[in-house]
């Protein structure tokens, strides 16, 4: 177990808190309430928060070069402009199925966005719908990957070069060469929480190389060393914490999200669905990338 100082920002209590980000350019932190459709952006140093309505519900999301956002909404991809409050549609993914909607989602050091598929309601016997997919800037959207039954932490190691993402009902979290221009290759197994008794839900990378996983049935999150070997563990006040990133002047510090009742989780603390920040980490994060469209 690992020594660290957790506080509380805020006073949200989200539904399925999600994808948190950090906007180094004005010092907020940014996240989403997936099923109310809320995107949250909060200033730590000054204590002031504002909201966003957005078409529930929201996969992930990630900040633009523009200083838009980024929106993985059900089936597509949209463009949220913060000051004007509008939304416009860049592309669709090549699926309508009802039970097939984007998830999670990080952008690679190269301004492209990943992000991939969960289906729920899947009866015995139907094929997974949906996958991974990558969009380009220019709009374009390609299918990586297929057979996720529910996409979670996608993210990069430090030159990029490594792609780790997971399927939490397979509590595995897998790992890919990576290009910009080309597939995915060499699929491999990273790392395994079953031992947590957990599924492995949002994902970041620090600077060391080491992946930080967010254990959501265990209360905790994990840091894995580049060769999938467990470094140590945080315990957190959630009882289902879902996602981090890293943010502060000097990336050293944690924001996690959590939820206080999703579709198939709930939480019985009073706290549970706030945003978090965790101090005292061994390493600090690496510099969250754009999506350059």
């Amino acid at each position: 177990m690992d020594a660290c100082t957790v506080r509380e920002l805020g006073t949200t209590r989200d539904l399925l808190g999600e994808s948190p980000c950090w906007d180094a350019r004005s010092g907020a932190v940014c996240w989403i309430d997936s099923l109310a459709g809320t995107l949250h952006r909060h200033w730590p140093g000054s204590g002031e928060s504002e909201r966003h309505s957005l078409p529930a519900p929201v996969g992930s999301i990630a900040l633009c070069e523009s200083g838009a956002v980024l929106v993985a909404l059900k089936h597509g991809f949209a463009h949220y402009d913060l000051s004007t409050r509008t939304l416009e549609t860049i592309a669709q993914i090549g699926t309508d199925h009802p039970d097939v909607r984007l998830n999670d989602g990080k952008c690679d050091p190269w301004g492209n966005f990943v992000a991939g598929t969960l289906h729920v309601h899947r009866q015995p016997g139907e094929p997974i719908g949906g996958g991974l997919y990558r969009l380009r800037p220019g709009g374009d959207v390609e299918l990586l990957a297929d057979g996720f039954a529910l996409t979670n932490g996608p993210c990069f190691s430090p030159d990029g070069r490594t792609f780790y993402v997971a399927d939490s009902p397979l509590r595995t979290i897998w790992a890919y060469d990576y290009s910009p221009h080309g597939p995915l290759a060499n699929k491999r197994t990273f790392a395994q929480t079953d031992s947590f008794g957990s599924g492995p839900d949002g994902a970041t990378v620090d600077v060391e190389g080491f992946v930080w996983s967010v254990l959501p049935r265990a209360g905790r999150m994990a840091r894995f060393a580049p060769d999938g070997r467990v470094d140590r563990v945080v315990e957190l006040p959630a009882t289902h914490p879902t996602s981090l990133c890293f943010g502060g002047a000097g990336l050293e510090r944690a924001f996690i999200t959590s939820i206080s009742k999703s579709t198939n989780l709930s939480g019985d603390r009073p706290q549970d669905g706030a945003l978090f920040e965790v101090s005292g980490l061994p390493a600090p994060g690496l510099p969250p990338h754009r999506f350059s469209g």
